[in-house]
């Protein structure tokens, strides 16, 4: 592992001035939080997707304040050089009193930043969590936590009304004071033009590559929950499939007495 110093929002803000590219990974355990931060990741999101990856859950509803302290916990224990975001999860934000509390238990539990999904409609509530002193990320686009009531995984930005309010949801969101906006699903040219009308990052995630970096479910990338593959993830790795075959060589060795 190259040692480097320490990942805080401004660096993030500053790799966009660079043209600097932000990689970045989801995290649910010690373990992994310390293999990505040893490969050099700069930005690990202990995502609410661990609902699905990790609990079984079919979608992001189900996770709880309690769940995220507890994985939140368990990947700072880590120590990463990355600067490690916490999710906040469905129902936490509602308010500016229920934000400000749910994103210092999450500070509390070892996050250095937390993210929150939607725009315009949450500007208070990211205000009052930055006046205290906590970094916040943008999510924009398709927003995970709204899946039951858009009906699925919809693509954002394919008419223009759609596209003038994710340019303002980002600019709002900019100027309330986000380090950062991760984009879910949203077409590559508004994406494009998103990334270049804000000077925070843009974090896209199925939405083209144009945005200023990228980031996946770790365990995509690796192939570590073979029953669902994203249309947009180039897998690097047959982990589960790998990990099966060690299992039954393994087993196949116990019943021959080896």
């Amino acid at each position: 592992m190259i040692d480097r110093e320490k990942i805080t929002p401004d660096k993030i803000i500053a790799m966009k001035a660079r043209g600097e590219r932000v990689p970045s990974l989801t995290a649910y355990d010690y373990p992994i939080t310390r293999m990505l931060d040893e490969a050099g990741v700069p930005l690990i999101l202990v995502g609410d997707s661990l609902g699905m990856v990790v609990l079984g859950y079919p979608d992001t509803t189900y996770v709880t304040m309690e769940d995220m302290e507890h994985h939140v916990r368990a990947c700072s224990r880590a120590k990463p050089k990355a600067l490690l975001v916490a999710d906040m999860p469905y129902g936490s934000y509602a308010n500016t009193s229920s934000a400000l509390e749910n994103a210092r238990r999450l500070m509390d539990a070892g996050a250095e930043a937390v993210k929150a999904e939607g725009g315009r409609d949450i500007i208070p509530q990211v205000r009052a969590i930055i006046e205290e002193g906590i970094p916040f990320l943008g999510h924009l686009g398709m927003l995970p936590q709204h899946v039951r009531e858009e009906g699925g995984y919809k693509i954002k930005g394919r008419v223009e009304t759609e596209v003038n309010a994710l340019l303002a949801d980002a600019k709002a969101l900019e100027q309330a004071g986000a380090f950062g906006i991760v984009l879910e699903l949203v077409l590559a040219e508004p994406a494009q033009k998103i990334t270049a009308a804000v000077r925070v990052p843009t974090i896209g995630i199925g939405s083209g590559r144009g945005c200023d970096g990228q980031i996946l479910v770790t365990y995509d990338l690796l192939g570590m929950f073979p029953w669902f593959k994203p249309p947009f993830v180039k897998q690097m790795l047959r982990t589960a499939e790998l990990s099966k075959e060690a299992v039954a060589g393994w087993m196949n060795s116990v019943r021959s007495g080896e």
